[in-house]
């Protein structure tokens, strides 16, 4: 077949080339541009990637094409990215930007190219029983990538190859330097790429005016000032600048509209746990919705060990009530269901009702 190989400079993406070519497919690798906004060394990084890219290819002897997305990223992922945090929720737009970027917008590139498959170095795996395509985890457990890659239908399925998938980290790693590849060892990249190394807060507030407020205890009691509540998350420890004796203070609440950040002081404080979640913007991987209620397995975050959960239809969305309570259930964050190893879809989480106030109106109720 020939495929187009998305090429980021990492080590996966180079080793699912590799073994495409080794199977005797005609290879291509095509290089994304995402984000053109400040792309300075040390923050987005696009340019020593396309230079690590172009050595990869070079070594491989396969093609290497560019082409720039970032009108589209900037239309279709950061532009939700901003709202999202404009509307005091926190965003996960690496699920985004795989749903619109790399599996659509690279999906259509390639097959007006001439393409018959795209390929990336994602941790998961694709098959087909009874007549569909099921999205899989990868074998490598603390690697798996099928969380990010739920919003993923049968289209994009059944034109998508991910050659890393039945592999470890350290398989993928032996491979790349046993073919002499020039990245066999390279770090793996973390973070949001147009983010990068720099301060979050500086760079939310290039495009969102900050609202500086007050951070206050459920209770009211005033413990000092936040910077903007967009630039906080639930369970955050860091940057608070609260100080005296005892535990950590956590964010446990946000109130946009009063522009209030609440926090609480100890890492298992009630506050910071939900027993259950509303979620809406399904996405079933098969596209059928399925039948509830039903007991899954769920993640609210990623690498979080499956949880046990019942979910049921309400609304236009789910109720989803874990068997154990969790920890810094966000909104803006996905919730993503499996059956076993296979990935069904998951929504958006809208709210989470924190222990503290499903006590609290039990007793009311009493």
């Amino acid at each position: 077949m020939k495929i187009f190989v998305g090429i980021s400079g990492g080590v996966d993406s180079a080793v699912a080339a590799l073994l495409l070519k080794r199977q005797g497919h005609e290879v291509t690798g095509l290089f994304m541009k995402n984000w053109e906004e400040d792309d300075t060394a040390g923050h987005c990084g696009a340019e020593e990637d396309l230079k690590m890219a172009q050595v990869v290819c070079e070594h491989l002897e396969i093609p290497l094409r560019t082409v720039n997305f970032s009108s589209e990223y900037w239309d279709r992922v950061f532009s939700y990215f901003l709202d999202e945090y404009r509307a005091g929720r926190t965003p996960n737009p690496d699920v985004l930007c795989n749903k619109e970027i790399k599996f659509r917008t690279f999906l259509d590139h390639a097959l007006a190219l001439g393409g018959d498959r795209i390929a990336t170095g994602h941790y998961a795996r694709v098959d087909m029983a009874a007549g569909r395509f099921r999205l899989l985890k990868a074998r490598d457990g603390a690697k798996d990538q099928s969380y990010f890659l739920y919003l993923l239908g049968q289209e994009a399925l059944a034109h998508t190859l991910f050659p890393v998938g039945d592999l470890t980290k350290t398989e993928v790693r032996h491979l790349a330097q046993e073919a002499g590849l020039p990245n066999y060892d390279r770090e793996d990249s973390t973070g949001i790429c147009f983010i990068g190394e720099r301060n979050f807060k500086s760079f939310l507030g290039r495009y969102l005016p900050a609202q500086p407020g007050e951070m206050r205890t459920l209770e009211g009691v005033i413990k000092g000032k936040h910077d903007g509540v967009m630039f906080y998350t639930i369970g955050q420890r860091h940057g608070l600048g609260i100080g005296g004796e005892g535990e950590a203070w956590y964010v446990v609440g946000k109130d946009v509209a009063l522009n209030i950040l609440y926090v609480e002081q100890g890492e298992h404080h009630p506050a910071l746990f939900s027993q259950s979640l509303s979620a809406g913007q399904l996405h079933w991987v098969s596209h059928e919705p399925l039948p509830w209620p039903r007991k899954l397995h769920a993640k609210t975050r990623y690498r979080q060990p499956d949880q046990d959960c019942t979910a049921k239809a309400q609304n236009m969305g789910l109720c989803v009530k874990f068997a154990a309570a969790q920890r810094a259930i966000t909104p803006g964050q996905s919730v993503v269901f499996y059956d076993g190893e296979e990935c069904l879809g998951g929504g958006i989480i809208e709210s989470a009702v924190p222990i503290t106030q499903t006590v609290a109106a039990q007793s009311a109720q009493r």
